[in-house]
């Protein structure tokens, strides 16, 4: 079978003696642990199976940044004063286009409950300002800006507010949020099963009733009363459905996940006849700041030209470099904005003239000329009448002048698929028709979440753990039905 083709339910046996508990969940990361925690506090008899020797998935491995807002206890202790509307007013402004408004809205007006929902179940967050954007903090602070909030087009709609919750540990912290998730679960009494793979789903009549698991050499079927909750991640590493869907991917230098990133849980879900979205977007973060200073230099493409505001969120800059100019971007600077980032990216090139500088680098001489000539004009009045980034950030730039070579082939794009299943508010995988597929769920990167064409640091656990928990709760509700 090919690795992009639906896997098709086996049908089920009748009363053949199956394993029969109330709630599968397939998948260990944040979705699938927190949805297990919710069907387990229900009442439900839950199991959770997961392929690999240990919980925690590309959760553990991620900045641990929850992307909570609305006026959470955190916001409120570093002083910051947010609203369920400017909050739904961003989210689905930087979700990019196809944002799922019913998702937006419902995850916004839950979000400080999910946020002490969190608390509750072990996860600190540090009553501490970062003051450093786009990135987990180096230290504990538990808010900070992850998403351009405070950059240009997002200050044009509403005021700006940091909703990066960043787990309290310092610097990447998914490692910890997992470990206080994953202690929540025990408490809970569900049954965790490791090595344990999923091979198929089991239908009977137009219901999916359990799943075939493999351990070892051997396969067994288990039932569920109340529904099977996929969390099995996205794609990313299944070589065949990024080719199909998302080639641009192939390109970058960091994908971010494990190799049970495959895209069977999707698989899955097809095969069910689930129908699926945005397949063909991806995350592409291009960190080239922090220290945020840096955008005082300018970002321009293969044609010499800008192509965004210098301040935006990275996951922004990276998805306008790889898929709208082919992955060429270059970062120019003069001395006084010239220091390495805290990846270590430094100007490779250095000329007394942009037309020198061009050259170096294989640009349009006249046009970089041009480009920097109408910059350094407006920077002079203090504005950026192109793109908008902040003033503070605008100063004309005074040869000699450096590039920064942030081509994909030579610089730091983090990606990750952004595609999965459709599903509606309570995480039930839904058919074209959009009615629901009775008994199957998806929730995490299996599903298609909120960012649709866009993203924001944080809104990956945010949406797996809040939406798992509603996959959660709604299955313990199917057992009893």
């Amino acid at each position: 079978m090919s690795e992009t083709e639906p896997i098709t339910p086996v049908a089920s046996a009748g009363d053949d003696g199956a394993e029969v508990v109330d709630v599968i969940v397939v998948g260990g990361g944040c979705a699938g642990v927190c949805a297990a925690i919710e069907a387990a506090e229900a009442g439900a008899r839950v199991l959770l199976a997961e392929r690999t020797s240990a919980i925690g998935g590309t959760s553990a491995m991620s900045s641990g940044l929850l992307y909570l807002g609305g006026g959470t206890a955190t916001q409120i202790a570093c002083g910051f004063e947010d609203t369920v509307e400017g909050m739904v007013t961003f989210l689905l402004a930087a979700s990019g286009p196809g944002a799922d408004e019913a998702k937006v809205r419902r995850y916004c007006n839950e979000s400080v409950a999910h946020h002490d929902w969190l608390v509750e179940h072990g996860v600190e967050f540090d009553p501490s300002f970062h003051p450093e954007g786009d990135i987990q903090p180096p230290t504990e602070a538990g808010l900070v800006f992850t998403g351009g909030e405070d950059t240009s087009p997002f200050v044009e709609l509403t005021p700006a507010v940091p909703r990066g919750h960043h787990a309290k540990f310092p610097n990447e912290s998914g490692g910890y949020l997992m470990e206080r998730l994953g202690s929540a679960l025990s408490a809970t009494g569900a049954e965790v099963r490791l090595d344990t793979f999923a091979e198929a789903l089991v239908v009977e009549a137009d219901r999916i009733v359990g799943v075939r698991f493999r351990t070892g050499g051997s396969s067994f079927d288990v039932r569920a009363r109340g529904g099977v909750i996929l969390a099995m991640g996205g794609f990313l590493f299944n070589p065949d459905m990024i080719a199909r869907y998302v080639p641009a991917a192939a390109r970058c230098t960091y994908p971010l996940g494990t190799d049970a990133d495959d895209g069977r849980g999707i698989r899955l879900a097809l095969g069910a006849g689930a129908r699926v979205a945005n397949m063909d977007a991806l995350e592409c973060h291009l960190p080239f700041h922090p220290p945020r200073r840096l955008s005082a230099g300018i970002l321009v493409n293969g044609e010499g030209r800008r192509f965004i505001n210098e301040d935006a969120y990275n996951g922004r800059i990276g998805q306008r470099a790889l898929l709208e100019n082919d992955g060429v971007a270059f970062l120019i600077v003069d001395e006084a904005a010239s220091e390495p980032n805290w990846l270590g990216f430094r100007p490779g090139w250095v000329a007394e003239t942009a037309e020198e500088l061009a050259v170096e680098i294989g640009l349009p001489p006249h046009q970089l000329a041009a480009t920097l000539d109408r910059y350094n004009i407006d920077a002079a009045r203090g504005v950026d009448s192109e793109f908008h980034k902040l003033p503070e950030l605008v100063r004309p730039l005074v040869g000699p002048v450096g590039a920064v070579d942030l081509r994909v082939e030579s610089a730091y794009y983090a990606s990750f698929t952004l595609g999965g299943v459709v599903t509606d508010v309570d995480g039930r995988a839904t058919r074209s028709d959009g009615t629901a597929i009775d008994g199957l769920f998806a929730v995490g990167r299996t599903a298609a979440g909120i960012p649709a064409r866009g993203y924001v640091s944080g809104i990956s656990l945010g949406d797996g753990t809040f939406f798992g928990r509603c996959a959660g709760r709604t299955a313990a509700a199917d057992a009893t039905a």
